[in-house]
């Protein structure tokens, strides 16, 4: 009888109609498939089992997560040779789940469930999201995402994140030897600032304000007074540390609160920087009614977003089970143009958008070295399966980052008020450019 790697990959190959991309080995230590490259190690048959049971990403990230999968070799290299099987498979946008259901293909199916053995399918990992109460996108089930996402301990943030605290794409004004992940972020924070044109005295509303960071640089950099909000305890108790070991407690307020009971308007300004991801279709239109709102005349709103690429048929999409189950429940991505024309009904006048999609694979990836760097103490602090998570999470992002599966704007949108005054500069970007 043939070794379980070699059973393995003429399985896969049958039921995903192509060659193998990766090296396979098996829990009996046997290898087959193309070598020079990263392996993919099968540790258990529970892996198998995992996969018959959920088809498609889910059974795989079951299997990750819970070590029965793993990766020797690079991990993005290995992303980026699976993706067209689990993404893009012959063009046909048809995933695993799909394939795997081919009536044609019954009997490798019928193969690979014997090779799994008869055994009943595993629970799933302890760290999957469970007892998801209410409607999507209610207060309270909103309440329940964040917390499941950012309540994992702000000593791991500050592992993955480093010194400047700010979980969202970097701004790579440079990339060198000499470049930072903390000189990107700070130059993330300021082009941010300058965008909304902060002067001393004016009121920011920081949405989605996570540990204080761009409250803080808003405070300290520019003198502006901020109100950052966030659902997530933790955050907000370390944001107000920061904010008190600054001496900035006079500028910054920093709450508790979801952005739907925002009522002590108007700011001058209101940045949202990588928070709209969790707002969720059904509800994004009130929530650029709501900003739109809290704005005064001529105020400014730095919408900083992830986005997807538009579906063929925009009613079959559907949140990407790995990352709904493990990292960002109930986050949907939505196509720029769509944001872009949900700010515009709502009465933004849209004056600039940036792409600035390779950044944020960067900076990934410098997560993802942090994360390796500092790994038996990720593991302490949260558990390995929560550590699993982040390294896969993160370091697949990258690859849809720099393959444009997914990219990242900044929209800025001013309320331009009747005299149609925007009070940005004729020239384009001017505003952009630090006197």
């Amino acid at each position: 009888m043939a070794d379980a790697a070699s059973r393995l990959a003429t399985l896969a190959e049958e039921l995903l109609g192509g060659p193998l991309q990766v090296r396979l080995r098996a829990w009996d230590g046997s290898e087959a498939g193309p070598v020079g490259g990263p392996v993919l190690v099968v540790r258990d048959r529970r892996a198998l089992r995992r996969m018959i049971w959920k088809p498609g990403e889910l059974g795989l990230a079951r299997a990750w997560v819970a070590g029965e999968l793993d990766v020797e070799g690079d991990l993005y290299a290995l992303l980026d040779g699976i993706s067209g099987l689990l993404w893009e498979r012959d063009g046909d946008g048809r995933g695993l789940l799909e394939v795997a259901r081919d009536p044609r293909l019954r009997a490798a199916a019928a193969a690979l469930l014997k090779l799994a053995g008869p055994l009943p399918p595993p629970q799933p990992p302890a760290e999957e999201v469970r007892g998801r109460s209410g409607g999507r996108h209610t207060r309270r089930r909103d309440k329940q995402a964040i917390s499941h996402h950012y309540d994992v301990g702000n000593d791991f943030y500050e592992l993955v994140l480093g010194p400047s605290m700010v979980y969202s794409c970097a701004y790579w004004a440079a990339d060198g030897p000499g470049a930072t992940l903390e000189g990107a972020q700070r130059d993330k924070l300021d082009l941010v600032a300058r965008k909304l044109n902060l002067r001393e005295g004016d009121r920011l509303l920081d949405v989605g304000c996570g540990w204080g960071s761009m409250a803080l640089h808003a405070a300290r950099e520019y003198g502006a007074r901020v109100v950052g909000i966030t659902l997530s305890r933790e955050q907000a108790a370390y944001a107000r540390k920061r904010i008190a070991e600054e001496g900035l407690t006079d500028l910054v307020e920093i709450r508790v609160q979801d952005y739907r009971d925002v009522t002590d308007g108007p700011y001058d300004a209101i940045s949202s920087i990588g928070m709209a991801e969790h707002v969720g279709a059904v509800r994004y239109r009130e929530y650029a009614d709501i900003l739109y709102g809290l704005l005064k005349p001529g105020g400014r709103l730095l919408n900083h977003q992830i986005s997807r690429r538009p579906e063929p048929d925009e009613e079959a999409y559907a949140i990407d089970p790995f990352i709904d189950a493990y990292v960002f429940p109930d986050g949907e991505l939505a196509p720029m143009g769509r944001t872009l024309g949900t700010l515009e009904d709502a009465g933004f006048e849209v004056r600039d958008v940036e792409a600035i999609r390779e950044h944020y694979a960067l900076t990934l990836r410098h997560w993802v070295a942090n994360l390796e760097r500092e790994w038996d103490r990720a593991v302490r602090l949260t558990s390995p399966g929560r550590a699993r998570i982040w390294r896969l999470y993160m370091a697949a992002s990258a690859v849809s980052f720099e393959r444009n599966r997914i990219g990242v704007n900044q929209f800025l949108a001013v309320k331009t008020p009747v005299s149609g005054r925007s009070g940005t500069a004729l020239r384009p970007r001017v505003w952009n450019e630090k006197v």
